[in-house]
């Protein structure tokens, strides 16, 4: 355990405002050598991205995940303000925790202020007194953060092993889908203790109602043939931290210089989650599904079996297709509690418990319905917040079973009237969120939640303010009250009068300025300080997004994905339909280029019309090109659409794409089948390129630059089949690294075959929007750098913050690098 001794404790200080208190703070640590001197940089940094004040005026102000190097020893500072710091949100500190962590050292200091905080009226008393000594015995003598207590396991659980829990959010939902889906690979019995409670450890829900924080030690059991195998695999992956150690943090919201609008009406205060500020009617939320009761008539049991089993079969498959659809339109991290909902339909323990009570009589819905409620009870009921905050997760799958089971519509939407709203709710459930109409939803205020909740993440990707934490209040609002939200400063203002309302307008028109400042700059070219210039597109999913790509100040489409014609329908859009489509974004774009990339499905995208025949193994089977190569019926009318639309625009804006290309014949053969198509039409001539996602592409990059136009490189595929890592896998996710030296290798070498035939190369991977990637990426030689649209602007702003002799440096020290975490520490 760390110590905080007496000459890390300063009293009686005082601070201009918050930015001066937290470098007073990293001043401490620096003094007594435990920090660099940049540390102050990195824990305002940190601040920007994630609030750091807990309550009764404490704050535990800490450095970025990624500076650890500037830490030279475990330490942790105490600056005393007796008359406050104003710390945003209408809070003051009073105490401000500066942590210098190299590992988990801190975390019985932590544990120290979690009892501090459950008494206000010692927290007040460490902000005022005159004594060290008070501070030392209040935050030196920490129980651990867990109890020790042991899991008492049944007979026959004679494989045992204890883990300690290294993630750094706890077992919350992604790591605890991990060890569940890894203990279902094992025939044996398995059961995980913690705190005196037991848990199957092939049950997602059952895992998180231990409530199982970082630091927290697991108890793994198992009985059966494998069960020794099971253990120490489960005990490996815990060791591991399932996929969740030195996971990337949530971006939170864009943090902008906003004064606060001194309102004079009643406000009501609550936790800014989402950016903005929105002036609109309220609208409280309802849904359309029909909500049933335990008295919902039950059938024979067989049969309410058999509709159970059917309704969890179509769940499935509604939240892999939200899933998709969320990870197009808002990114893979805002789409992965999707996944987590998929195990919850899968859960075995939920699914058991509502079988055993459909057999003694309960209707399908009312079982699931029943199951489902106590299990998110339970899970709220447990102290750590985020792990709490997942019973809103169980609900809402409960409800989506319930809804298939009653007979509504697949969709069923919110019911919301014809003009804009502000929408009001004790929480969103993830769902709800994922399928708003952002024009006739202007904004979301949530009685219950936080920043980092589902419905936060999720608004802030679709561009929407919230406030979160508002109080069951709320939603005694009537409907039709007009109201201010404003995202920045956390708070809900209803029936704003004149003054208030001349105020929020002019507050809305200076903060739409300053974005508009800011998106100006993004439609200068981007040069690097040195004059390398580098083309900066969007990766679009929609005809919608081709508008906001320009708008952002993208030089064109650099990958447009065309799955987004083929899902979620019935059958397969006619050429027709994909035509107007592709025209319809070329005037969007108005000359730009569009590089249409043919549909690649297969793999982690399936179509259920389709019939495709199932393969044990799909990422290593027929999709993309390949899939088109043998579905003429599918390539054909795409590649006419494609034609035509290149006919009608400008010349050369239309430039083809063909994904998951292995060898050069498959790039061959469909180049043929194109040519066919444009000289049958009387098209112009277009420049054909292939994506860059098998090794085998990059093997042979020199040989394939001599007949493609140009390589995209798709840094998501690439690096899963380069490293064997399912980019998908829960447990594997995260340590598939695009900056992992293998990579990085084989980028290079593609770039190189490029430019010594002439040709050019992009990236249009997630690696292309990371801050780490940019440099290295640029170094390495890459010429087009293709991302979503929001991250256009800061992508040409960090290209204008290089020169290339520096980049070049940086990518060949990433090259001799071992690891991927050694390639980020150089960053």
């Amino acid at each position: 355990m760390v110590a905080i001794t007496e000459s890390l404790v300063r009293l009686g200080l005082t601070a201009r405002d918050k930015e001066d208190a937290i470098r007073q703070t990293a001043a401490i640590l620096a003094e007594e050598g435990s920090v660099g001197a940049g540390y102050g940089d990195s824990m305002l940094a940190r601040e920007r991205q994630v609030p750091t004040y807990l309550g009764s005026g404490i704050a535990i102000p800490h450095g970025m995940r990624g500076d650890a190097a500037m830490v030279r020893r475990t330490a942790v500072a105490v600056a005393q303000f007796p008359q406050g710091v104003p710390w945003g949100d209408g809070q003051t500190v009073h105490l401000a925790i500066g942590i210098a962590a190299q590992s988990d050292e801190h975390v019985q200091v932590l544990a120290a202020l979690t009892g501090v905080l459950q008494e206000p009226e010692l927290a007040e008393a460490l902000g005022r007194t005159r004594d060290k000594g008070e501070i030392l015995r209040a935050l030196g003598g920490a129980a651990p953060a867990v109890p020790a207590e042991p899991a008492v396991m049944p007979e026959g659980y004679d494989h045992r092993v204890s883990a300690e829990i290294v993630g750094h959010a706890g077992f919350h939902a992604r790591p605890a889908t991990a060890f569940a889906t890894l203990a279902k690979s094992f025939a044996a019995e398995i059961l995980v203790g913690h705190g005196g409670k037991l848990a199957n450890g092939k049950s997602m829900a059952a895992l998180l109602t231990l409530g199982a924080e970082r630091g927290a030690v697991l108890e793994i059991g198992a009985r059966g043939p494998d069960g020794a195998e099971a253990v120490r695999a489960l005990a490996e992956a815990v060791a591991g931290g399932l996929g969740d150690t030195d996971e990337p943090e949530t971006p939170a919201p864009a943090t902008r210089a906003v004064a606060a609008v001194p309102y004079r009406g009643a406000v009501r205060r609550g936790v800014a989650a989402s950016p903005g500020l929105a002036i609109a009617r309220t609208h409280r939320l309802r849904h359309a599904a029909p909500v049933l009761t335990e008295d919902t008539p039950a059938g024979d049991p067989a049969e309410e079996a058999k509709r159970l089993e059917a309704a969890l079969a179509r769940a499935h498959e509604e939240l892999r297709v939200l899933q998709a659809e969320v990870s197009a339109r808002s990114g893979s991290k805002q789409a992965a509690i999707f996944l987590a909902h998929q195990e919850l339909v899968d859960d075995p323990e939920l699914v058991g418990a509502a079988r055993a009570r459909v057999a003694q009589g309960l209707s399908a819905a009312a079982a699931w319905r029943a199951v489902t409620e106590a299990r998110a009870r339970e899970m709220e009921s447990l102290r750590d917040a985020l792990l709490a905050e997942r019973g809103r997760d169980v609900r809402d799958v409960g409800a989506r079973v319930v809804r298939i089971l009653s007979g509504a519509p697949e969709a069923p939407g919110l019911v919301l009237p014809e003009h804009p709203v502000i929408l009001l709710a004790e929480d969103l459930a993830p769902s709800d969120t994922a399928g708003l109409d952002v024009k006739r939803v202007l904004g979301l205020a949530t009685a219950l939640g936080g920043p980092n909740s589902h419905t936060a993440i999720l608004a802030r990707a679709l561009g929407l303010p919230a406030v979160a934490g508002l109080g069951e209040a709320i939603l005694g609002i009537p409907d039709g009250t007009e109201a201010v939200l404003d995202g920045d400063g956390g708070v809900l203002l209803p029936e704003p009068d004149a003054h208030d309302r001349a105020l929020a307008e002019k507050a809305r028109g200076e903060r739409q300025a300053a974005d508009a400042e800011a998106r100006e700059a993004a439609y200068r070219p981007a040069f690097t300080r040195d004059g390398r210039r580098l083309e900066t597109v969007a990766n679009i999913g929609t005809p919608a997004e081709a508008a906001a790509a320009v708008a952002a100040g993208a030089e064109g489409v650099g990958l447009l994905r065309t799955e987004f014609l083929f899902l979620d329908r019935e059958a397969a859009p006619d050429e027709e339909e994909q035509f107007q489509a592709l025209h319809a974004m070329t005037e969007a774009l108005r000359g730009l280029p569009l590089i249409v990339r043919t549909l690649d499905i297969g793999g982690d995208k399936e179509v259920p019309y389709l019939r495709l025949p199932r393969e044990d193994n799909p990422f290593l089977g027929i999709r993309g090109l390949r899939l088109c190569l043998q579905r003429p019926d599918l390539f054909r009318p795409q590649l006419r659409a494609v034609a035509r639309a290149a006919r009608a625009a400008p010349a050369g804006a239309v430039k083809v794409m063909f994904p998951m290309v292995a060898s050069v014949e498959e790039y061959r053969e469909g180049r043929t089948a194109l040519e066919a198509v444009r000289a049958e039409l009387g098209a112009p001539p277009m420049e054909v390129g292939i994506m860059v996602e098998v090794p085998s592409a990059a093997a042979m990059a020199d040989v394939l630059a001599r007949e493609v136009d140009f390589f995209s490189i798709g840094t998501n595929d690439l690096t899963q089949y380069v490293l064997a890592m399912d980019r998908m896998h829960p447990a594997l996710a995260t340590k598939a690294d695009g900056l992992h030296p293998a990579v990085l290798r084989l980028i290079g070498q593609v770039v190189q075959a490029a430019h010594a035939e002439g040709k050019w190369a992009g990236v249009c991977g997630n690696l292309a929007a990371e801050r780490e990637a940019c440099a290295i990426l640029v170094g390495l030689g890459v010429d087009e750098l293709s991302v979503s649209p929001p991250s256009v602007p800061e992508l040409k702003a960090r290209i204008r913050g290089l020169r290339m002799s520096e980049a070049k440096r940086l990518a060949e020290r990433a090259l001799a690098c071992g690891t991927a975490a050694e390639v980020r520490a150089l960053s």
